[in-house]
């Protein structure tokens, strides 16, 4: 997965960032009708579905729990086994998600249009609490996304290094259930969970 460097106070600011890596889904063998996302998740052996876990969220301990209780019989019911396990990330597992995001994903062009702004506004960022800034972007129109980022960033300058872990946590489990839910998105259902419209959307 890629990775965002950290140093205090530094940030290297790519001209166009990229969501983390997904992980394929695991194959399926030979049969009809083919089987869904869901069921080669259920299916998969238990490292390959760490590993697409993962690609959602950089938690070890995140992905084995979601991987140990398959198999799930809804898109829903894995979802919410999903948001379970990230409202139990320790602080540890919390650091070793952390480190494994990068910027958030904005238009093309946002990083060259408005880079001295989000380069000084990230370098605040993680000068004051250690690693990149995150933020779900799920319901943002493209068009505001910047403007989302920013005033989050400022927004969140404030809070003491306790309350702000706990603002992170809850952005990583909305990125983490987006991405679960694109990974997915074969299943042919809609996720109905209490973030609102389809995560990823």
């Amino acid at each position: 997965m890629h990775r965002h460097p950290h140093l205090p106070g530094r940030v290297a600011l790519p001209e166009t960032p990229r969501p983390p890596d997904r992980a394929p889904l695991p194959e399926q063998s030979g049969g009809t009708p083919p089987a869904t996302p869901l069921e080669c998740l259920n299916r998969a052996a238990a490292a390959d579905a760490r590993r697409l876990l993962l690609a959602c969220l950089r938690s070890h301990r995140w992905a084995r729990r979601i991987a140990d209780h398959r198999p799930y019989p809804d898109l829903d019911a894995l979802l919410a086994a999903a948001d379970e396990a990230a409202y139990d990330l320790t602080p540890a597992d919390l650091a070793e998600a952390l480190a494994a995001e990068s910027l958030p994903a904005l238009p093309e062009d946002t990083y060259s249009v408005a880079h001295t702004a989000l380069s000084a506004a990230h370098a605040a960022y993680e000068a004051r609490f250690g690693h990149v800034f995150v933020i779900c972007l799920d319901q943002a129109a493209p068009e505001e996304a910047l403007d989302h980022v920013l005033a989050g960033i400022r927004s969140r300058l404030a809070n003491d290094p306790e309350e702000e872990r706990m603002i992170a946590a809850e952005e990583l489990r909305r990125l983490a259930r987006g991405r679960l839910a694109g990974a997915l998105a074969g299943t042919g259902e809609r996720p109905t969970g209490h973030d609102g419209d389809t995560p990823g959307r």
